[in-house]
């Protein structure tokens, strides 16, 4: 069974290159990383504004991640 991916590598894969043309002339820089307590700081749910939409991060009983529109 292969390891698992770290965050790292899922931050930076491929598929979440919206450069929209390719491969970039230059090396990707690494995407920020954030631990979920910083972004709910004590809190269950969190407002995130992208684009003019609000959407809500929820942390669930089970510790999962909830993103909804």
């Amino acid at each position: 069974m292969p390891a698992a991916p770290n965050a790292f590598t899922v931050l930076s894969h491929p598929s979440l290159d919206h450069s929209g043309g390719g491969r970039a002339a230059e090396a990707p820089r690494p995407a920020a990383l954030f631990e979920s307590t910083e972004l709910l700081k004590g809190s269950k749910i969190v407002g995130i504004m992208h684009n003019g939409s609000l959407y809500r991060l929820q942390a669930t009983k089970l510790g999962k991640l909830i993103l909804t529109k």
